[in-house]
């Protein structure tokens, strides 16, 4: 008899967690998507001195950059010299910021209005660094990242934070993968990975920095 009231508490422990399990199931859509839309961070329209091209994603990142260079986001790219792969150093492929540089050129941005900044940088927390020494020289007010939607929130954090006390605006373009966007990001392979690995970068990048 003295049992009773336990497995009753256990039983309504039981049949809430299911109730919530399937209120997730059913509700994942709107949940997940709004998930995205508040990890995404997003300035559109916005106008800077220069846009920034973060290393990685060379088949998305470039193309964007020249996109909004064409609709007078800015008047100068800045593209990073990023840290030569394995396939690299054995010329198998071109490195990334002459890979970089060729989509700039083939999307009509002149050679005149691109800098390469950096050395060998191999992280989001590089690129800010190297981002932060260009403009030690360099007197601008305002830097327009583009990245994909999964990256904006760490990349904005730790340009912020490094930049802090230079007076710069930072401002992020985010760009939408084909393969997947906020609405159906966890129904495509690479949109769960991308996420996933965002998070825990994020964290890391909380804690170390």
């Amino acid at each position: 008899m003295t049992f009773r009231p336990a497995f009753r508490r256990i039983a309504c422990l039981l049949g809430a967690s299911c109730l919530l399990l399937l209120a997730g199931w059913l509700f994942r859509a709107p949940l997940l998507t709004a998930v995205a839309r508040a990890w995404e961070v997003n300035d559109p329209g916005a106008k800077a001195d220069v846009i920034v091209v973060l290393g990685g994603r060379p088949e998305l990142r470039p193309a964007q950059a020249a996109r909004l260079f064409h609709e007078g986001a800015a008047g100068r790219i800045l593209y990073m010299d990023v840290k030569p792969s394995p396939l690299v150093e054995q010329g198998l492929v071109l490195p990334e910021r002459e890979l970089t540089r060729r989509v700039l050129l083939s999307n009509g941005v002149p050679q005149s209005d691109m800098v390469a900044v950096g050395e060998n940088v191999a992280s989001t927390y590089d690129e800010s660094l190297a981002v932060r020494a260009w403009l030690a020289t360099n007197r601008i007010k305002s830097i327009l990242i583009a990245t994909d939607l999964s990256h904006t929130r760490r990349a904005r954090w730790i340009f912020r934070k490094e930049l802090k006390g230079a007076g710069v605006e930072i401002l992020v373009s985010a760009i939408v993968p084909r393969e997947y966007g906020t609405t159906n990001w966890w129904l495509h392979e690479d949109g769960l990975l991308a996420f996933q690995s965002e998070w825990l970068k994020s964290i890391y990048y909380w804690v170390k920095y």
